[in-house]
């Protein structure tokens, strides 16, 4: 078991170089259990010493095994042999981070050893906790090194380095909560070594590269935005000088130090493509993830919901006229089309083709060229519409795992998100039924447009609205399914502030019957009275064509056909119904008074 370390050990200063490599190469290409912990930790120990006597004489003689070109390949034997917690341990403690930091420093002109230092760090903190509080301590100094780095590094995989070593220290605010501090309030806002506009600069650099296909782009996004989403997280919770002993949640509390962070994300969240197969993974989840924990305070207001311009649409184009065919026709057609493209629902568009994930390509479009126009981190500060990206993301997502009427409780559901991204669909979707909750609370404006969206006056209510193949009917299936809890109660409490918050105005769109497990949750334990007349929502009672609304279903209801019976086939039905009655006021099953037919021989309505 220690032939690994006998045969290093053996290495001496003057060994060709070709041999120190042959040796290096058979401990990173070593088996897990080809080495045994105490063999693991010595060899670890004894790799990062020669390490630090090279670094020290530079290439001049010494008693080191190794010289500076030998670091890349050695770097690498420890980053393999720290895959083991063993190893980690060793790696984790102080004198080693430090040493290995230093080396990172040392080797910056030979970025395969720098970034092979920062990786053994980076995965000592991923498997040891402690480490995560080592790093960031004074002896070592690591959160400096941390955020130099991400601050000076342009290239994809530096800026991902950088950004796993922040998110691993700052996971813990009880233990870095001094560090993360110090992080946001080191510079003041819209200064440039402002933590807020590095990490926003660094987003606009990684969105050009994402576009443009350079390597490493999409995960030093992902890792940088884990580490926005600590700060965004843990920061307001620790200035916060309001009941200390109140366990604060997500959003319950804010510092507008952090403001300046809001337009990048923004803007990347309106920019970055779609992703295939699906359409709604890493890092467009980490934005909304992001996004949420930020509220849309006074001083936020223009930023979320900029001026309306006349890029700020629908995304239901505009609809032809159709007055020469009768309503019921016109409808159907509409719900067919919006349901073949994935579209809200509504009339049928100019260009039937066109559906949500088109015009996501459209936004993309938009996006490419503002930012391709400028490198300037500032460019590209055009008005972002969140709420009609969210919508269009929100479509399509639901359209790809749910399509055309398929039950969200059907396995294969739960099989194309396993294979897909590893997560399930309450996972992936809920943040983002979540961000466009808070935005229909905070703004009325967003509340009218996602009812024209979702729940449009001519919706086509002839037939069950759970049944439909679009975007109405996957939400009204969602509120009834077992396996996606947190999806769920987030659908409800989309529509519910879709519709004003008022449950009178939700069952009035949908039906009682649609929502009625929602409301039940909610402490509505019966049917809503209709809203009445000051309600914001105008919500219908008849359609279109002026059919009356079904209050429990939410579909039309159209008049029964009159019954036609001869005479003698009336006789026979009375006389049933006068015995029918008979026997249940004979059983005591109705009192004398409450039987109708007595009632209306005495009367005098029957001969």
């Amino acid at each position: 078991m220690s032939i690994f370390l006998n045969a290093y050990t053996a290495l001496t200063p003057t060994s060709p170089r070709s041999e120190v490599a042959q040796v290096l190469q058979s401990i990173t290409n070593a088996l897990p259990l080809q080495i045994d912990d105490a063999k693991r930790a010595d060899l670890i120990q004894t790799i990062i010493d020669d390490l630090s006597t090279a670094k020290s004489n530079g290439n001049s003689a010494n008693k080191s095994r190794l010289t500076s070109k030998d670091a890349a390949p050695a770097l690498q034997a420890v980053k393999s042999l720290g895959k083991n917690p063993a190893g980690s341990q060793v790696i984790a403690s102080a004198p080693n981070l430090s040493a290995l930091l230093s080396l990172a420093r040392t080797y910056k002109d030979d970025l395969d050893a720098s970034n092979e230092a920062i990786r053994c760090v980076a995965n000592a903190m991923l498997l040891v906790d402690q480490a995560r509080n080592t790093f960031i301590e004074k002896q070592v100094a690591g959160g400096d090194f941390a955020l130099e780095l991400l601050e000076k590094s342009s290239a994809p995989e530096r800026i991902f380095l950088a950004s796993r070593l922040l998110f691993l220290s700052t996971v813990s605010m009880y233990h870095a909560g001094e560090f993360i501090k110090s992080l946001v309030e080191a510079k003041p806002s819209a200064h440039p070594g402002n933590i807020t506009e590095i990490i926003g600069t660094k987003l606009d650099v990684l969105t050009r590269g994402i576009l443009t296909g350079a390597k490493f782009s999409r995960e030093a996004m992902t890792d940088l935005l884990k580490f926005s989403f600590n700060l965004l997280l843990h920061y307001p919770k620790l200035v916060d000088d309001s009941n200390k002993n109140e366990t604060k949640v997500m959003g319950d509390c804010w510092s507008d130090r952090l403001d300046g962070i809001l337009p990048y994300l923004l803007r990347t969240f309106n920019t970055l493509p779609p992703s295939f197969p699906a359409p709604l993974t890493a890092p467009m989840t980490h934005v909304i993830h992001s996004l949420i924990t930020i509220p849309v305070s006074p001083s936020l207001r223009n930023v979320w919901f900029p001026p309306k311009s006349p890029s700020r649409g629908s995304p239901v184009p505009s609809k032809p006229s159709s007055s020469s065919e009768p309503s019921g026709k016109a409808s159907r057609r509409s719900s067919n089309s919006s349901s073949q493209t994935g579209s809200p629902t509504g009339g049928p568009s100019k260009d039937p083709k066109q559906g949500a994930f088109d015009r996501a390509w459209s936004a993309l479009s938009a996006g490419r060229r503002s930012l391709s126009r400028s490198s300037s981190p500032h460019a590209g500060n055009v008005s972002v519409d969140v709420l009609l990206r969210a919508y269009d993301l929100l479509d399509v997502s639901l359209n790809h795992y749910l399509p055309g009427t398929l039950d969200p409780d059907d396995g294969s559901v739960r099989e194309k998100c396993r294979a897909e991204t590893e997560q399930s669909l309450d996972d992936i979707m809920t943040p983002l039924a979540v961000l466009i909750t808070k935005l229909c609370q905070a703004d009325e404006a967003s509340r009218v447009r996602m009812r024209e969206w979702i729940l449009p006056q001519d919706l086509d209510r002839t037939s069950p609205l759970e049944g439909r193949a679009d975007l109405l009917g996957r939400l009204l299936r969602l509120l009834a399914c077992v396996h996606h809890s947190k999806l769920k109660n987030a659908v409800g409490e989309m529509l519910f502030a879709v519709c004003d918050s008022d449950a009178g105005t939700l069952s009035s769109y949908v039906g009682y019957g649609n929502v009625a497990g929602f409301l039940f949750n909610k402490g509505i334990m019966s049917a809503p009275p209709p809203p009445s007349g000051s309600s914001g929502a105008s919500a219908p009672t008849t359609t279109a064509s002026g059919l009356p609304i079904n209050p429990i279903t939410g579909i039309a209801e159209k008049p029964a056909p009159p019954i036609e019976m001869s005479d003698e086939e009336k006789e026979r039905e009375a006389e049933k119904l006068f015995v029918l009655f008979d026997r249940l006021e004979k059983s005591g099953a109705i009192p004398k008074e409450s039987n109708p037919i007595r009632k209306a021989i005495q009367e005098g309505k029957l001969g």
